[in-house]
């Protein structure tokens, strides 16, 4: 049996996290005295593992700081949870009913994302559809993107291959991992890059939004 399977990035493409990731970022900065980078820039980041996110962020620093801070922006994060100063991060409209279009087809789902294991599960849990993913890969176990590593283990989790699969996200770090992983990558406009840069890196298209995107996979 054919195995066809749809490989979701998650901020920016299945949750609204935005607001969130601004706010800790900003706590982390101005709590280790340096001065928080503009929002846009924390946008563009967003989907890479911390570490590599902290060397865009901070160039001129060194490896040991991007790793101090990849640390302290994790802790600034899960403190504002703890006091309740981070909102729930929505969903983006059309979500649910696209993950039932696909399932209903035959498609399996996963995640491949640059949050954490502690993240992704409570983001999705949130939501109550974190089994819904046959198989959920983070910066927790793989290098960054764009290395296809996350793609590769969800393509065996599934028993599928990469000529069946599709990388669906909002960053120009997604097509490349897709590439680099010899699957198709389909770009959401909803998200935290432009859709001309999706398309300029290689997306076969740029849906936008998830009524459109969910028509595509199911006809092409």
């Amino acid at each position: 049996m054919t195995v066809r399977l749809a490989i979701f990035d998650c901020d920016g493409t299945l949750l609204d996290s935005q607001a969130n990731i601004v706010s800790a970022m900003d706590a982390c900065f101005q709590e280790n005295g340096l001065t928080p980078p503009p929002a846009n820039a924390t946008r563009r980041i967003v989907g890479l593992s911390l570490p590599q996110a902290m060397m865009q962020l901070l160039p001129d620093a060194d490896e040991d700081l991007h790793h101090r801070m990849a640390e302290r922006y994790k802790l600034a994060y899960q403190r504002m949870r703890a006091e309740q100063r981070l909102s729930v991060e929505p969903l983006y409209p059309g979500t649910l009913e696209t993950l039932d279009r696909l399932e209903a087809a035959g498609w399996l789902l996963a995640v491949a994302t640059g949050k954490s294991d502690r993240g992704l599960d409570h983001a999705l849990g949130e939501h109550g559809i974190r089994n819904r993913f046959i198989s959920l890969q983070t910066a927790d176990r793989h290098p960054s993107k764009p290395h296809p590593s996350m793609i590769h283990q969800a393509l065996r989790d599934a028993g599928g291959e990469a000529a069946q699969a599709v990388m669906i996200g909002d960053t120009v770090f997604d097509v490349e991992m897709a590439r680099n992983a010899d699957v198709r990558s389909l770009g959401v406009a909803w998200g935290y890059h432009a859709p001309e840069e999706l398309m300029e890196y290689g997306a076969e298209i740029v849906a936008d939004d998830y009524t459109a995107l969910a028509d595509y996979i199911l006809t092409s």
